[in-house]
């Protein structure tokens, strides 16, 4: 059975951020809620990396805006699907996760998460999650969250709270096939932090190689065609 967008994309998500932080000195690459506890952190114990964070925001926010500028020229108008949009998205997704893999392989590991060699990669990062969180939110909003599990984890408890207490059955199906994609989607964000965390322990930056292939396979599933 080949993996779904999701799947892939919720992997790519916590392989990313886990990456992210450990070879970036604590710089959150996928989300952002994240790097505003590490820069207060960073400025409250003078480690590297405060740089870093407070681009993060502004990098995360222009890229955001960006991929709706160009989605919305790419949709034609009257075709719900945007498809040609969400390959191009996807598409420049990927070359961002290739470039930042060249980066951080020519110029890692990096003795401070405020130099050059780091902020040029920590961004070209920031700047490929960014692009899949538009993705989210623009083409695949009916679908869990692929970057942020807080979310995706309060309704599992939710919904298994309401399973424990008894609901109509129509409301039982709706519920547990919410649970079955919502688990999947944590179930992959966990495996990609896991994976990044061994990879990274035994061959450091070189564990930027797997998000642009893990990202080039989503290119070729039927939800992409």
């Amino acid at each position: 059975m080949k993996p779904s967008l999701q799947v892939l994309l919720s992997v790519n998500g916590g392989y990313v951020d886990t990456a992210g932080f450990l070879a970036l000195h604590g710089l959150f690459t996928t989300h952002v809620t994240g790097n505003f506890v590490t820069l207060g952190a960073a400025l409250v114990q003078g480690t590297s990396g405060a740089v870093a964070k407070l681009l993060a925001l502004p990098m995360f926010c222009i890229v955001v805006i960006a991929s709706r500028l160009l989605s919305v020229a790419l949709t034609p108008r009257g075709l719900g699907t945007g498809m040609p949009a969400l390959r191009a998205l996807v598409g420049i997704k990927v070359a961002l996760l290739i470039l930042g893999a060249g980066l951080a392989i020519g110029l890692g590991p990096f003795a401070s998460g405020d130099g050059w060699p780091a902020l040029l990669t920590g961004m070209t990062l920031v700047a490929a999650m960014a692009i899949q969180n538009a993705i989210h939110r623009i083409h695949m909003n009916s679908t869990p969250p692929t970057t942020i599990m807080t979310g995706n984890t309060t309704q599992i408890m939710i919904d298994l709270a309401d399973l424990v207490r008894g609901v109509s059955a129509d409301a039982r199906i709706a519920i547990r096939s919410r649970l079955s994609r919502m688990s999947g989607s944590v179930a992959a964000f966990a495996a990609g932090c896991a994976a990044a965390a061994l990879i990274y322990a035994k061959h450091d930056v070189w564990c930027f190689l797997i998000p642009p292939i893990v990202a080039g396979c989503t290119l070729r599933l039927r939800e992409l065609r």
